[in-house]
């Protein structure tokens, strides 16, 4: 099935501004978001959700909507995007596509090279990622010299415009019919030359620095989400706009709850007679122990399902279930007379056996009728 038009997938036109692109595409994430459509409209919503996000990551980036432009879809590969620390996925809770939501740093200026997207990769506790908790993290990274304050020059000089290409950076050759534009030779695309430069940096500008930052984690996060601390990258050179600080979340294992999207599931083990019988146990939680009553005869593999005790998503939504699968214990072990009475117990079951195991003989009686054959 050939793959639809990216510009008809996201609702604009040809020659949308990437304000547009950005807007058009947080409209369809917000609306086909799998946290947001359950049931039989899921699956079809979860496929609008990926061809959005696969038209908005060539869109959103001027090399590939070029190459799309010219070639369609042969000339990108959609595979590309999702890789780099700035892809738009909503694992990036605070990313570039909501960023004007939360303060993110608009766009820059031409000509100007902002600092690279730092990683930091936070694991954090089952505990501490359902709650949420403020981290203090150390980031090695060059940040601007305070002496010349980034500008690479000696204090009480400046750095002198190139007069080779005026400031432009760039440099047009002409050879023939031929026109080439290149870096300048002088001034190697900066656009200026520094003659007295700045003795701490070395006249580049920026040091290398252990930062410490302080990351709130918000409520719900799990493993793969991202937070993006916006200009706590790299700082750019000479004075340019620093780079973002990408907190990637990994949640350790927990050694008795699984976690699965906002619910979270785990296997408790109970005793033969209190599974024979019926009785109440207690049952962690991550915020106590709740009650939890065991009907009489309840098998292994039985789910009992504690409604609001599991996690409440980051992305807004109700707070899932506890899901406890019953683990009936076989008594080990086991002395003389404890033996003793698992037999006569045995005994009592012969005259009226599928009253009392009716699965087991219904299976014999399965294996019975499938020998006849």
């Amino acid at each position: 099935m050939a793959k639809r038009d990216y510009y008809e997938v996201l609702g604009i036109s040809g020659n949308a501004s990437e304000a547009e692109i950005k807007k058009a595409y947080r409209r369809l994430a917000m609306k086909y978001h799998p946290d947001r459509n359950t049931g039989d409209k899921a699956k079809a919503a979860e496929k609008h959700f990926k061809e959005a996000k696969e038209a908005y990551e060539v869109l959103s980036d001027a090399q590939k909507r070029a190459a799309y432009d010219q070639f369609g879809h042969a000339g990108v590969d959609p595979n590309m995007g999702a890789a780099g620390a700035g892809a738009a996925d909503f694992g990036d809770i605070f990313g570039n596509v909501f960023g004007d939501i939360f303060g993110g740093r608009g766009g820059q200026g031409a000509g100007v090279q902002r600092g690279d997207d730092l990683r930091y990769n936070l694991e954090l506790s089952l505990e501490d990622a359902v709650a949420g908790k403020s981290v203090q993290i150390k980031v090695p990274t060059l940040v601007n010299c305070d002496t010349c304050n980034g500008s690479g020059a000696k204090p009480g000089s400046e750095p002198k415009t190139c007069s080779t290409c005026r400031g432009q950076g760039q440099v047009r050759m002409q050879q023939g019919f031929f026109s080439i534009q290149q870096a300048c030779p002088s001034c190697h695309g900066k656009g200026f030359s520094i003659d007295k430069p700045c003795m701490p940096c070395r006249g580049r500008g920026r040091v290398q620095e252990t930062k410490t930052l302080s990351v709130k984690v918000p409520q719900g996060v799990d493993t793969g989400d991202r937070i993006r601390l916006s200009g706590e990258g790299e700082a750019g050179e000479n004075g340019a706009p620093a780079g973002d600080l990408y907190v990637q979340v990994a949640v350790k294992k927990h050694p008795i709850f699984r976690r699965e999207e906002s619910h979270l599931h785990c296997e408790m083990p109970v005793g033969f007679t209190t599974a024979a019988l019926g009785g109440e146990t207690e049952v962690p939680t991550l915020a106590g122990k709740v009650k939890l009553k065991i009907p009489e005869g309840t098998q292994t593999g039985k789910m009992f399902r504690v409604r609001g005790k599991g996690v409440k998503p980051v992305r807004g939504g109700p707070q899932g279930d506890l899901l406890c699968r019953i683990l009936v214990e076989t008594p080990i072990n086991l002395d003389k007379t404890q033996r003793e009475l698992l037999r006569q117990l045995e005994d009592s079951f012969m005259d009226n056996g599928k009253q009392h195991t009716p699965n087991a003989y219904g299976w014999l009686d399965k294996v019975k009728n499938f020998l006849k054959r």
